[in-house]
């Protein structure tokens, strides 16, 4: 069998937006995957379906795997003619013991390349709001492991040019050893009154920041019991920090995000979260099938001059309707003199770039305000024509044959359950990890809940806001026991950021 190939990447420094284009093809060719305890594993959404995933976590206290153990993971797997994705912490060559294992590989004699990451040492204190080097500061800039002890005979680090040799110096997993670093800087040269700053989880909404001097942030980091994972800045551009930090001003800073839509609806809502600074999380509880049977909405197609009145109810069933027209030969030009209602803005969007004017758009997206909203136009005989889901309440339907009109209610699309990750969803919420879960249809709350695979669901999500987009959904919350904690005015995605945020902006007040 040929030999296969392994890439040792960069997987950044927890941002999963820091992640390169180069490293994100690699990981969709892998037919393994072996991480790191510091690699985001948000990242493996990027794996294919049927990867091995391998995880190689380290910690202080102990090792899932052995350096030998990976070394051999990756060696066999690349000679059984595997793609190998080796997923590191920041940058595989900064104290990433890549340098290591691309040996091994070169002594085995299997191919590898190396894909460069945004190394924590860079991106921690940007994102901090500390400039590694300024005009005014510093030019000099010096890397340094602090997971070396530094009264060991022999240390690979030179503590006398160190001290006073760089302007800057960026201590890599340095808590254990904060106090001795600190020693060995007083006593080469480094005054007490050095500014420096200590950042924990950097990049990541947990990111926490403790600011001091070399004479007292010993003292501060250990009263805010600060661990590894960390990054230790020493030098004047700290001071930097009081108008440059820019990422804990955003309204979402720290706040994960639980994101339920189908995957394929999920990008606008998850854009909208880490534009605000938030990090979303998706876990899709839901996906978009077609009809297990085409035969009811063929059939409203072909009698589609026949109605008064179509009516959508989201953009999913104006995409599956108008998709199915084309397949039965049919377009535009066929649909007839019938008036459209679109239920949402969105949904008037989608209908309105397809050439079609839409004549009704409510204001309350219930089922009673529709019906009222169109009494004056719907009475006996009004031939209404609805696409929706094959899950979608009735009561819309009979609100509408209550005025008397006669209503062809099919099934345009499926919502099928799905629940990836969600051992990673159960832990998260467990550890408190999750801020908010984000629930915009009754189908995302009742499979999550199964998905879920708990006793009390209620009690998972004790620590975590629930945010409904509308009445609907938050009705269905309540009947499976969670608490609804944020509702919008507006029952749009749009909607339910601005009562996120609003809600975040209050809490701080």
């Amino acid at each position: 069998m040929d030999k296969g190939v392994v890439y040792l990447i960069g997987a950044g420094p927890g941002d999963p937006k820091l992640i390169t284009l180069k490293a994100v093809e690699c990981m969709r060719a892998a037919d393994v995957i072996v991480y790191d305890r510091l690699v985001n594993p948000v990242l493996l959404k990027y794996a294919g379906s049927n990867v091995e995933k391998i995880y190689a976590g380290k910690v202080p206290d102990g090792h899932v795997l052995k350096q030998k153990e990976i070394n051999s993971i990756l060696v066999d797997r690349a000679k059984q003619g595997k793609v190998v994705a080796r997923l590191k912490g920041g940058d595989p060559f900064i104290f990433g013991r890549g340098g290591e294992e691309a040996e091994e590989l070169a002594a085995a004699g299997v191919p590898f390349e190396i894909v460069p990451g945004v190394t924590s040492a860079v991106a921690v204190p940007a994102y901090a709001g500390i400039p590694l080097t300024h005009r005014d500061h510093t030019s000099t800039v010096a890397f340094v492991t602090g997971n070396e002890d530094p009264d060991k005979a022999e240390s690979a680090v030179d503590w006398e040019k160190i001290g006073t040799g760089a302007g800057t110096l960026v201590f890599l997993m340095g808590m254990a050893n904060l106090p001795k670093i600190v020693a060995k800087l007083l006593a080469n040269g480094r005054k007490p009154t050095t500014p420096v700053a200590v950042i924990r989880w950097g990049t990541r909404p947990e990111q926490y920041t403790v600011e001091g001097c070399l004479g007292d942030i010993v003292e501060k980091v250990r009263a805010e019991k600060i661990t590894n994972p960390a990054v230790i800045i020493v030098g004047s551009v700290c001071r930097l920090r009081a108008t440059l930090k820019w990422f804990e001003q955003k309204p979402l800073f720290g706040k994960r995000v639980l994101v339920t839509r189908a995957r394929e609806q999920a990008s606008v809502l998850t854009e909208a979260i880490e534009r605000l600074g938030g990090e979303a999380l998706e876990f899709p509880t839901i996906a978009i099938a077609p009809p297990l049977d085409w035969g009811p909405l063929d059939a409203a197609i072909a009698a589609v001059t026949s109605f008064d009145w179509l009516i959508f109810t989201s953009v999913n069933g104006v995409k599956y309707f108008f998709k199915r027209l084309r397949e039965t030969g049919k377009d535009l030009r066929d649909m007839g003199p019938a008036k459209i209602c679109a239920i949402g803005p969105k949904t008037r969007q989608v209908l309105e770039s397809s050439g079609l004017r839409v004549d009704y758009v409510p204001t309350e997206y219930r089922a009673d305000k529709i019906a009222e909203g169109l009494k004056d136009h719907v009475g006996h005989g009004t031939k209404i024509l609805m696409a929706r889901a094959d899950i979608a309440p009735k009561s819309l339907a009979q609100a509408l044959e209550g005025l008397g009109a006669s209503v062809t209610d099919v099934t345009a699309y499926r919502t099928v359950p799905v629940a990836d990750n969600a051992a990673l969803i159960r832990e998260w919420l467990a550890q408190g990890r999750i801020q908010v879960v984000t629930f915009t249809s009754s189908s995302t709350v009742q499979n999550f809940v199964k998905a879920m695979d708990v006793y009390d669901p209620a009690a998972l999500l004790s620590e975590t806001l629930v945010a409904c987009i509308g009445p609907v959904t938050a009705t269905t919350a309540r009947q499976l026991g969670l608490r609804v904690d944020i509702q919008p005015k507006e029952y749009t995605i749009e909607g339910l950021v601005d009562a996120i945020v609003g809600y975040f902006a209050k809490e701080r007040k």
